[in-house]
């Protein structure tokens, strides 16, 4: 038995179906005044245009994913998780991708989608040096006679949003 996507035909149901005039007013900016006006042939110097056989509308000559359907999130799905890829980083499925495929703000969606990866997010963690155990130090018996201050800047932010440290140490002769 063999499941296949069937993805041109998805893709052309998806375009015809974001071109309606109920379904346009959700789609990106470029797409809108191109459907209002088939007459325009250059927007932001780059053309739709029908490369396809099937009529699939092409952008650059990449397919165009609309907004309906969901197929972006499908093939981003099928491109990052796989059995036959090992979860790509975010650069690696954009050079993949924009080859076949366009939409606007491809790369940022592809950045976030790869971002709430929770294997990756396990992988990247793995990597990381393990924390030691905290350990409390001394309370000193005597008064502090010589002591040093610094400031440790640049950190996290606290759920407070505080990103600094006060360190204040004795130096015991």
């Amino acid at each position: 038995m063999t499941i296949g996507l069937n993805l041109p035909k998805q893709i052309l149901d998806a375009q015809t179906e974001a071109r309606k005039p109920e379904n346009i007013k959700n789609e990106d900016v470029e797409v809108l005044l191109f459907c209002q006006n088939l007459k325009i042939q250059k927007i932001k110097t780059e053309k739709f245009d029908h490369h396809r056989a099937d009529g699939t509308l092409c952008f650059n000559c990449r397919s165009w994913l609309p907004c309906y359907g969901d197929l972006r999130t499908l093939i981003m799905h099928e491109s990052h998780k796989s059995k036959y890829f090992i979860h790509p980083s975010s650069d690696k499925m954009y050079q993949d991708m924009k080859k076949l495929y366009w939409w606007p703000n491809i790369k940022a969606n592809i950045a976030t989608y790869v971002s709430k990866c929770l294997t990756c997010a396990k992988v990247k963690a793995e990597h990381q040096r393990p924390l030691g155990l905290l350990v409390q130090p001394d309370i000193p018996q005597w008064k502090w006679d010589n002591i040093t201050m610094d400031f440790v800047t640049k950190l996290p932010k606290s759920s407070q949003l505080n990103d600094t440290l006060w360190v204040i140490a004795d130096r015991q002769h």
